[in-house]
């Protein structure tokens, strides 16, 4: 699948989701009906009580359907919870991943298997792939976790959080702002917001999404940054490709850090790329002279043999402080 010969990027930031998603009109007004059923159904889902590990729960959830930015919030607290001394162990599902039951993520093991998220906070953690919360949680302390930190559960009920915070991208929000299946909430973002510590905004609010959170809720702002990698390939002619829930982030990100963008290729989120896709897409590289580039999100459903300069991002926080004294009051509280 060769990529497009520009950098005209086509990105209605939900790039592979219904287009009316994005808006009020007649698809959402007919489909909301079946919104308050999802509704009904979500609620009780919820309300039912949950395992209460002995060590404190951090949750890192949205109330979308995805692209909120869980797992990138979810390595930024791994990395500060062990800079001090803690033993953290994270939770997640294994989206896209054949393995079922709950199991450690082992080095030798595929994004096939565990899911591509697995994979990148693996490399940080101690890492446990399951739908059941509370069964990965009851394997995690019996391995002596300190914390558990969950990237995505906040509507999952099994296992009892001790602080959530609410995820939200500032581009796209909360969409037309209605849930499934007239729009892409799972929840109402008021039932979402009050199970939540406070809420992490990445990027502006051009979405109006804070609009939406009650007045209580705390905010903490963040915003994405390309690493140090980028610098490798700064000013360098790129064909960049991705299979994220929001593909003109990574395109946008790179531009930014100064990265010619020569072509581009938006695939599904998670998409499992063949050998005959990337091999594609080196070729066209190297026929206008251009650098491969992916994250690093997609960089492990690659198949294995070409080579692709992979290119990250780290969350910049407005306030630092904030987020520090928020996992400080949990530390400290559990230490009591």
């Amino acid at each position: 699948m060769p990529p497009s010969g520009g950098a005209t990027f086509i990105c209605d930031n939900m790039i592979r989701a219904p287009r009316f998603w994005n808006y009020n009109g007649l698809a959402a007004r007919m489909l909301s009906p079946f919104s308050r059923i999802a509704v009904a159904i979500a609620a009780y889902r919820i309300a039912r009580p949950g395992w209460t590990a002995p060590v404190p729960v951090i949750c890192c959830g949205n109330a979308t359907v995805g692209g909120a930015g869980k797992t990138i919030l979810a390595q930024d607290l791994a990395n500060r919870l062990t800079a001090r001394g803690i033993a953290v162990h994270i939770l997640l599902r294994g989206y896209r991943g054949y393995a079922r039951g709950v199991r450690p993520v082992m080095p030798d093991d595929s994004a096939a298997l565990t899911g591509d998220e697995a994979q990148l906070l693996a490399s940080l953690a101690p890492t446990w792939t399951g739908a059941d919360r509370a069964a990965g949680a009851r394997a995690a302390v019996a391995e002596r976790a300190m914390i558990l930190l969950m990237d995505d559960g906040l509507q999952n009920s099994t296992l009892t959080k001790t602080m959530s915070l609410l995820a939200i991208d500032g581009a796209t929000g909360f969409g037309n702002g209605r849930v499934l299946p007239a729009g892409p909430l799972r929840e109402p973002v008021i039932a979402a917001a009050s199970r939540c510590r406070a809420a992490v905004l990445i990027g502006s609010d051009i979405s109006g999404a804070l609009a939406q959170l009650p007045p209580e809720l705390p905010v903490l702002g963040a915003r994405l940054k390309q690493s140090k990698e980028v610098d490798a390939i700064r000013g360098r002619r790129v064909v960049a490709f991705t299979g994220m829930a929001i593909p003109c982030k990574f395109f946008a990100g790179l531009e930014h850090a100064g990265v010619v963008l020569a072509a581009r290729e938006a695939f599904p989120d998670h998409h499992a790329f063949t050998h005959k896709e990337v091999v594609s897409l080196n070729l066209c590289a190297k026929a206008i002279d251009a650098v491969l580039v992916t994250t690093p999100k997609d960089a492990v459903r690659i198949p294995h043999g070409i080579s692709v300069q992979v290119v990250s991002v780290q969350l910049i926080w407005d306030n630092e402080a904030a987020i520090d004294m928020l996992l400080d009051e949990l530390v400290m509280s559990s230490a009591k």
